[in-house]
């Protein structure tokens, strides 16, 4: 049965800036930010949700990621599909 990968708000940011090819260093001075700022979101210390508006926008628009859309969890859910194994997959596996 398949289902969507929940991903967290700092997976979300690693995910972006991964796929620009960018380093911490680079969003926190394209956000206008210092990078432990920014270290902070990524790791999870600090939600971006929480900061001012001002600098998640800064640090969303940095990602190249719409800010209406992050804000209304358009970015919370991956596009990454697993199928989950059946019940009797399961049992025949464990007997080996």
């Amino acid at each position: 049965m398949p289902y969507q990968k929940v991903l967290s708000e700092q997976s979300i940011l690693r995910r972006a800036r991964a796929k620009l090819g960018l380093s911490q260093q680079q969003v926190a001075d394209k956000a206008r930010i210092h990078m432990q700022q920014y270290q902070k979101f990524e790791t999870g210390t600090r939600n971006l949700s929480s900061a001012t508006f001002d600098i998640a926008c800064r640090v969303l628009e940095a990602l190249e990621m719409d800010v209406v859309r992050y804000f209304h969890g358009g970015y919370v859910l991956s596009e990454e599909y697993y199928e989950l194994p059946l019940k009797e997959e399961e049992d025949k596996n464990a007997e080996h």
